[in-house]
């Protein structure tokens, strides 16, 4: 089966758009992440806008998060008063810094919740208060392990 350049460029930024969505970000995030390498340049807002589908608005919030990850950089060309983006930096470690901070936060969130379900269960009395409290005490354990397993891979540069 014969693909012409854009339907191989189209399934280029689905990818990267699929991997966004799993690492629990947006899909236009891998979109313009994956537009960035397939022209090789910096672009203006309005070029990703259009090479997306999505809007202006849309497209610049995506952008702030990209930004504050370390995945693109906004430059300006002398002589134009637009803006462009290009991509910042190893591709793969701010994308393995994404992917932990996503983790880290949920992480914290988790265990925020457990000690929430810990003073819920000072109401109770009895072997159902002490199963609970042992169930959640081994989760936090485990979680806790988790934590400091993603601290660890966050801190290994990649080869």
């Amino acid at each position: 089966m014969y693909m012409d350049g854009k339907a191989i460029e189209g399934k280029i930024l689905s990818t990267f758009a699929d991997v966004a969505q799993a690492a629990g970000y947006s899909p236009l995030h891998g979109r313009i992440i994956g537009i960035l390498l397939v022209e090789g340049k910096a672009l203006s807002l309005q070029d990703i806008a259009r090479k997306t589908g999505y809007s202006s608005s849309m497209v610049s919030l995506s952008l702030d998060l990209l930004e504050l990850l370390g995945v693109i950089k906004r430059v300006k060309k002398t002589g134009d008063r637009k803006l462009y983006i290009r991509l910042s930096g190893d591709l793969l470690e701010t994308l393995k810094s994404a992917f932990t901070m996503k983790l880290e936060k949920s992480i914290g969130q988790t265990l925020e919740e457990f000690g929430k379900n810990k003073e819920e269960l000072e109401g109770l009395k009895g072997p159902e208060k002490k199963r609970l409290l042992n169930t959640l005490n081994t989760l936090e354990g485990e979680v806790k392990r988790l934590e400091r397993y993603i601290n660890l891979l966050s801190k290994i540069k990649l080869p």
